[in-house]
Formats: C-alpha cells, structure tokens, sequence
C-alpha cells in the first residue's frame, strides 16, 4: 500500500487530497500547525477508510517545522510516494500594507518550504523508479501582483522545470494552479469575497479530482475549471504591462489555496 504525505492536511484542497487519497487506499502522513485537528482528521480517515493516518505536527513558516517534514521523507523504512505540498496562506493588503515579517514566513512557506521537500522526497522516488510530487500554486502565478503571485510563480516555473529535469525516471511533478476555491483561505486571511460571483468558485473536491487526473496524464501544469483555463491561456498570451492593469482589488483577493 502506498503512502502519500500532505502539507495544509485539515481543511481545504488539503483535506480533500487527504479524503481522496484515503478512499483510494492510500496511507496518508497529514501535516499541520493544529495538533488537535489532525488527530481528528486522522481518525476520520481511518475510521472511513480503514487506511493508516499519521500525523505530524509541523509550522512550515519554521526551520524546525520544515526540518522534521524533511527528517520524515527522508526516512526510507517509512516511504512516501506521493508529496503534496499544499500548506500555504495569504496576507492581507497591498505590499507596503503588510508587514515584512509575514511576507518573509510567506516566502518561507511558499518556497523554501516547497524546494526543501521537494528535494527530500525525490532521491527515494527516483530510486524506487516511482512517485509523484503536486506542488499547489494558484492562477495568481499568472498575475503580476504582490508577494503571493511571485512565490507561486516560482512554484510553478520550479515543478516544471524539475518535471523535466525527471523525463523518463518514473517520477511526475505537477504544478496545481486552482482559481478561487471554497475553503478556509480567504476567511483566515481576512480577505472579503462578497464581489466574487457564484460561477467563479471551484470546491476543493473538484480541484483535487482534475488534479488527480492531469497528474495520470503525465502533465505538469493542472488548471482546474475551464474559465480559468481560458484566464490562464490569455494571461500566459498577454504582456507583462498589460496584466498590471488587473485593478488592485481583484488581485488581493485572487488568492485561493
């Protein structure tokens, strides 16, 4: 039986790749801040599903949470074959607005988080000839705006380009760029949503099964949705100068994982 870890595990896309993974048979190592949830987590999952759920308590914006994340890929007795990095946050207001200490644990979470287990996971999958890492990241990469759009669009040039670097080893990577997404996100961050109309929300149990799917197919870049498809298509198309007229508000709420 495989075993796939997730980071951001208790709420959100997180929680739906837990869910999902659990119900096809995976043993899951959910990780997060809040010990008390993932024990319930956990015991849902198993209770569910009869699989092992296994829980570690780790804050990625800390060297000590990132390390003992590291310490478990790296244990080769205990293999993880799938990693999902999806632990993750937004903060609210323009750049100058927020304090230089949350946009620093912002490029520790979103980065450094995501390169270092990344690179612990992948020695084994490669040994093994199998695997998979789904680094999520947002159709904000696309964007031009802010501290949030620039570290998913280092997520996603980083999947990609290591996706090929790995052509041929047996291992896949997949960039996950939902748009916005029915979860905790928004409400944590303080982040108001009352402007975004009801076709523009995607829930999470959606954007982990077309996830799933393109990750099958072999592909490195997922878009769940097709308006955000055709967002993404015409943002990748535009001038850099162009996206920069995305009005201020839309782009400190397009914020989603």
């Amino acid at each position: 039986m495989t075993t796939a870890l997730i980071t951001g595990a208790t709420a959100g896309i997180g929680a739906a790749f837990a869910a999902r993974l659990a119900r096809a048979g995976h043993n899951v190592v959910l990780v997060a801040r809040d010990s008390e949830r993932l024990a319930a987590s956990a015991a849902q999952l198993r209770t569910e599903y009869g699989v092992e759920a296994e829980t570690l308590t780790a804050d990625l914006a800390t060297e000590d949470g990132i390390a003992a994340v590291e310490q478990r890929l790296a244990d080769t007795a205990r293999p993880v074959d799938l990693l999902i990095n999806n632990a993750g946050f937004g903060n609210k207001g323009a750049f100058l607005d927020v304090p230089l200490q949350a946009e620093l644990d912002m490029l520790k979470v979103h980065i450094e988080a995501v390169l270092r287990l990344t690179t612990a996971a992948l020695p084994g999958m490669r040994e093994r000839g199998r695997g998979a890492v789904v680094n999520v990241a947002s159709v904000a990469a696309f964007l031009p705006r802010g501290t949030y759009g620039a570290t998913k669009a280092w997520v996603v040039s980083f999947t990609q380009g290591v996706a090929r670097d790995l052509v041929g080893s047996g291992v896949r990577l997949l960039a996950l760029c939902p748009g916005f997404t029915r979860t905790e996100f928004h409400q944590r961050a303080g982040m108001g949503t009352s402007n975004i109309p009801a076709w523009g929300w995607l829930s999470a149990e959606r954007v982990v099964d077309e996830a799933m799917r393109d990750l099958a197919r072999g592909r490195s870049l997922s878009v769940p949705g097709k308006r955000y498809k055709i967002a993404v298509t015409i943002a990748r198309l535009l001038p850099s100068g162009k996206l920069g007229g995305v009005s201020s508000k839309a782009a400190r709420t397009y914020r989603t994982n």
